[in-house]
């Protein structure tokens, strides 16, 4: 995908880099999530768990967490020059540990602009009923 983003349009440019990130979990594109995931990012997992970086890589990377389906209800996006936030809310299924699942999900996330793009500083999720 292109990462050329017209900063003219942080919002434009934050949403794009928001569906970069979901087609590279989707695709368990691990060199996609280098880019997109700051090295010191945490993610607040549904069990209140906080996770790495390193983490979420060696999940895809062995295939503990596989994604089959990512299908978005709604994005919200807002974002000024240097930070954003964005809210997904969708549903998600796969595998973890070879467990199948399928869970609606709300992710909330964190992004800071920076000279390679945008970039995941943190993110939590949320089971949605």
């Amino acid at each position: 995908m292109e990462r050329v983003m017209n900063m003219d349009d942080p919002v434009a440019s934050l949403r794009t880099a928001e569906r970069r990130l979901q087609a590279a979990q989707l695709a368990s594109d691990v060199p996609v999530l280098i880019e997109l995931l700051a090295d010191d990012v945490l993610f607040t997992g549904p069990d209140g768990s906080l996770l790495t970086k390193e983490d979420d890589l060696a999940a895809h990377r062995s295939g503990q967490q596989v994604l089959t389906s990512v299908e978005e209800e709604d994005l919200r996006v807002l974002a000024g020059p240097h930070l954003g936030v964005t809210w997904f809310l969708g549903s998600v299924a796969g595998t973890v540990g070879g467990q199948p699942f399928a869970v609606r999900m709300r992710y909330t996330r964190t992004w800071a602009n920076t000279p390679a793009g945008w970039q995941v500083v943190a993110a939590h999720a949320s089971l949605v009923a």
